[in-house]
């Protein structure tokens, strides 16, 4: 985990200039969580994998999306093919081929983009999701109001943590079935070391969250 300096003064009684020395501390806690509340620490920080992520919907979602470019690309042809066709028809047609080619491949270049911008922490109090970029946002989540936690481990100890519910695939507000980094759940995805960081959250909840 990168590493930012924090540089402390220290003056001794009678003596000047002062004498520094330096304080490392993670840099998601400078940076991105300094406005913590009272008494809250960071327990753990990390980023989401990076490049390209392949979800269980995918079994689904890409030939879905194979099938429906397809498709229009064969009848936008068809009326390119036509040269009594109403003038309409290219441009209907081409908006379609366009969501076709965000369906196969576009929508994981966003999804890599958006995760390059995506921090998280775990602290004593909450779970924290900041995003930067063009929607930027802070998304807090109390341990004490926490409802459920998913995890769901992949290889090389890399793994998917949710916390709530997921969405159905076809809610409307379910951009996340094909983006897991705009999934409304709130989530911790494709992380290092995920089963160490669930036994931490489970450690971090409140008495009566653990059931015990």
């Amino acid at each position: 985990m990168r590493l930012w300096p924090i540089y402390r003064f220290e003056i001794s009684p009678g003596l000047l200039p002062c004498s520094r020395s330096e304080l490392w501390v993670p840099r998601m806690e400078v940076d991105d969580f300094g406005r913590l509340l009272e008494g809250e620490r960071i327990l753990w920080s990390g980023r989401p994998q990076q490049g390209l992520i392949l979800t269980s919907r995918d079994w689904f979602l890409i030939p879905f999306s194979l099938l429906w470019g397809g498709f229009t690309v064969f009848w936008e042809l068809s009326v390119l093919s036509q040269p009594r066709a109403p003038a309409f028809f290219p441009l209907f047609g081409g908006a379609f081929v366009l969501l076709g080619i965000y369906l196969v491949f576009g929508r994981f270049l966003i999804d890599a983009w958006i995760r390059r911008g995506i921090r998280y922490a775990l602290t004593n109090r909450r779970i924290l999701i900041v995003r930067s970029g063009l929607r930027s946002n802070v998304v807090s989540v109390n341990l004490d109001r926490l409802s459920s936690t998913r995890l769901s481990e992949g290889s090389g100890g890399r793994g998917t943590i949710q916390f709530g519910d997921p969405v159905p695939i076809w809610s409307q507000r379910n951009m996340g079935a094909w983006m897991p980094s705009l999934d409304p759940t709130p989530q911790f995805i494709g992380i290092e070391d995920v089963r160490d960081v669930f036994d931490t959250i489970q450690r971090a909840l409140p008495a009566e969250a653990r059931g015990t």
